[in-house]
């Protein structure tokens, strides 16, 4: 027979995954740090495998242990639904969700539409910012939640969608083949910049930044108004622009991943909810009927 996982031992495991941390993660479920580690112990004597393996100060996931993080995720998530809904309570409460601007104009007017339908008790307080900040509030314990663009680098979060990351232009200008090409990205510390520019360099294909901003919408009037050329996940591509492809003489990018990273010490029923309606919601959602539009331009 099989040996049972324990829903306690995968909270613990939830909460050092998303700390990096076993002290951390003892003050999440208030309990000792060797209680954490023997829980710890528990879980692999039953999978038969390691789970955890230091890195300076920090406890990192081996590839085990991310398989079981995610059989975990959704073990918990069933059991909170299934209790939910014998009792039969109407949630009521707050939740604190970050998201970057080009994703809340993408995805929140579906997700809150259709989340607030079936939990009209809760009220959902929404923070604009890029990934770096929103991780930094994570941290801090300011949000409960954020989606966030997943990175390697500081590979956080549950993946819970995956793109394309395209070149657009206007489609009224011809910006595109001007050399330089002027370029309208992000930050410094932004991974489709870092991308974009890291591809026209191997390429030799002269290019200059010539805006640089965090703000989606500012990026798409500067583009729209045929002053530049970005790069957009396939979702956020707008009415009015071009995609540019391999025959323009612009390389194909790395796919967009999307990650919904939580707040270990905010995971109650009404978080869990959200959070649940998120991930259904992005994984359903389609970008044929977008695409459809655009190509009727």
């Amino acid at each position: 027979m099989l040996p049972v996982l324990d829903n306690d031992h995968l909270r613990t495991l939830i909460a050092i995954a998303e700390t990096g941390s076993f002290t951390r993660a003892a003050d999440i479920v208030h309990k000792t740090q060797s209680a954490v580690s023997m829980q710890i112990r528990r879980l692999e004597e039953r999978i038969g495998r390691d789970l955890f393996e230091k890195e300076g100060r920090a406890a990192r996931l081996t590839e085990d242990g991310e398989r079981l993080l995610d059989y975990a995720y959704r073990m918990i998530r069933l059991n909170d639904e299934a209790v939910a809904s014998f009792r039969g309570e109407r949630l009521t409460g707050r939740v604190k969700l970050g998201v970057p601007d080009d994703y809340a104009e993408r995805y929140l007017p579906q997700i809150l539409a259709r989340f607030t339908a079936s939990n009209p008790g809760i009220e959902v307080l929404v923070v604009c910012e890029p990934t770096p900040c929103l991780i930094a509030n994570l941290q801090s314990m300011e949000l409960d939640m954020a989606i966030i663009t997943h990175s390697d680098k500081r590979a956080v979060g549950e993946i819970i969608r995956e793109e394309r990351l395209l070149w657009v232009t206007s489609q009224r200008h011809c910006t595109h083949e001007a050399r330089p090409v002027p370029l309208a990205l992000g930050r410094d510390t932004c991974n489709w910049r870092e991308a974009a520019v890291t591809r026209l360099k191997r390429r030799n294909v002269p290019h200059r930044i010539l805006y640089t901003s965090w703000n989606s919408a500012a990026v798409g009037a500067v583009v729209l108004a045929g002053l530049s050329v970005s790069v957009l996940p396939e979702s956020a591509v707008r009415a009015g622009m071009r995609v540019l492809t391999e025959a323009d003489g612009f390389p194909d990018l790395p796919s967009v991943q999307i990650a919904l990273v939580r707040n270990a010490a905010s995971r109650d029923h009404v978080s869990n909810a959200l959070a649940d309606h998120i991930m259904q919601s992005l994984d359903n959602l389609s970008i044929e009927g977008k695409n459809a539009m655009l190509a009727a331009e």
